[in-house]
C-alpha cells in the first residue's frame, strides 16, 4: 500500500516589498514560510533580475536532489552493511532557456565522493548509487536526466 504525505508551504510576495527602478519588471524577491521552520528568502536567479544573495527556485531544485539523492544513498548503504564514514558532492545543473522565455533543465550531474571503511565494498558502493537514484523522491520526479560521476575511497574512523 502506498503512502501519501502532504507538504505545505506559504508563499508571501508584495509590490511594496519589492520596489523596482523600472514599472517594466516586478521585484522577485519573497518568502516562504513552512510550518515551524525559519522563514526563507528568495529570489529570482541573477541571469533573470533577481537578487543574487537570495536563493532561488534553480538552487533549491538542484539542492533537493543533491540532498535526497545523499539520504537515499545512506539508506542503501545501511541496508547493504556498508558504513560511510563521509559524503561530498560538487552538483551541477544545466537549464536552457528558449527564445519564448520558457525553459528547463536539461540535466543534473551529480559528482558524489564517499569514503567507507571497507575496501572490499568499494564496488557496492559505487554500484547503490543505481539504487538511491531509484529511491530518491525528486529525482522520481523530474523529467530531465540525473547523471551520476562517483567515486570512493576507503578511509579509517
Amino acid at each position: 500500500m502506498a503512502f501519501k504525505h502532504l507538504f505545505k508551504a506559504q508563499l508571501n510576495w508584495s509590490s511594496k516589498q519589492n520596489q523596482e527602478e523600472s514599472k517594466r519588471f516586478y521585484g522577485k524577491s519573497h518568502q516562504i514560510q513552512i510550518e515551524g521552520k525559519p522563514v526563507l528568502g528568495i529570489s529570482a536567479a541573477k541571469a533573470f533580475k533577481g537578487d543574487p544573495e537570495l536563493y532561488n527556485p534553480e538552487d533549491l531544485l538542484l539542492s533537493s536532489l543533491v540532498s535526497c539523492h545523499m539520504m537515499s544513498y545512506l539508506y542503501a548503504c545501511s541496508q547493504n552493511g556498508i558504513e560511510v564514514l563521509s559524503y561530498s558532492d560538487n552538483a551541477e545543473a544545466t537549464l536552457e532557456v528558449n527564445p519564448d522565455g520558457s525553459g528547463r533543465f536539461t540535466a543534473v550531474r551529480l559528482n558524489p565522493k564517499v569514503t567507507i571503511t571497507d575496501s572490499s565494498k568499494i564496488e557496492l558502493a559505487l554500484e547503490l548509487h543505481q539504487k538511491a537514484n531509484q529511491l530518491c523522491f525528486i529525482a522520481n520526479s523530474c523529467n530531465f536526466p540525473v547523471l551520476h560521476n562517483v567515486s570512493c575511497e576507503v578511509g579509517t574512523i
